[in-house]
């Protein structure tokens, strides 16, 4: 893979407990270390990662983009994948590249809610966590009953996506997410949060972080509604409301 110029440090791999390769960029800097988690399909490569990367390189705080097994320059098959499967991904990078230290998971789309399962994990080293169109539970409320019969019948659903090819989802997938569901009840972290939310998002519903925020036990929670966003967020404008939310986060630990 090319390293672009926002990503200078190579690309480097750390090996899960069966061999399996995960694809990952480190720059080693200040702490808390920021972990960004991307979406469904989505890998390292993408505008908000790079551009929190270059961000946190310039600030000389410590930075760790990844991919999950099946993504990006990850080894694995994309549909031997599942909810746990990924959280696990990035705890065995993060425990492997910052062990010890507090850090910070920023996560988009899926990767909100991979972000709260992580941070849940390591609940006594997470220091906040950012939400961007965090989308905990999207198997549930994101899928029709249609889908759903779908998965069932067939154990895997493609559709077109709108971001151009297919979008696959397993029947692995679904029922992983449907025993990892969040906003039935109190999320147990008492970190500060930040969720940037579009208001014109078609894939993830603005209430869903109005109910994000309900659940977190935490009382330093701030939601920030996005009037003209879309789901991706990564506009020039999109780009540095989250870099400008994140670095006020950071004033506050």
């Amino acid at each position: 893979m090319t390293d672009t110029a926002t990503s200078p440090e190579p690309v480097r791999f750390v090996s899960r407990a069966d061999g399996v390769r995960l694809a990952c960029r480190f720059a080693p800097g200040a702490g808390p270390l920021l972990l960004f988690l991307p979406g469904y399909q989505s890998d390292m490569e993408g505008s908000k990662a790079q551009a929190l990367f270059a961000h946190a390189r310039a600030a000389g705080r410590a930075c760790l983009l990844l991919d999950y097994s099946g993504c990006g320059a990850s080894e694995g098959a994309f549909e031997d994948g599942t909810l746990p499967i990924w959280r696990d991904d990035a705890l065995t990078v993060l425990d492997a590249l910052w062990p010890d230290g507090a850090f910070v998971p920023v996560g988009s789309s899926m990767g909100g809610w991979l972000a709260l399962l992580v941070a849940l994990a390591r609940a006594e080293r997470v220091a906040g966590l950012v939400g961007i169109a965090a989308a905990p539970d999207f198997t549930h409320w994101g899928a029709s009953a249609e889908q759903v019969a779908t998965l069932r019948r067939d154990g895997r659903l493609v559709e077109p996506s709108a971001y151009g090819g297919d979008s696959v989802m397993t029947l692995a997938f679904w029922e992983s997410g449907e025993a990892h569901r969040l906003l039935e009840g109190e999320i147990a972290l008492d970190v500060p949060v930040r969720l940037l939310q579009g208001q014109q998002d078609r894939e993830v519903p603005w209430k869903i972080a109005l109910r994000l925020a309900e659940c977190l036990r935490s009382e330093a929670i701030q939601t920030i509604l996005v009037k003209d966003g879309d789901h991706r967020l990564s506009r020039e404008s999109d780009i540095a409301l989250l870099l400008g939310t994140l670095d006020g986060l950071l004033e506050t630990l």
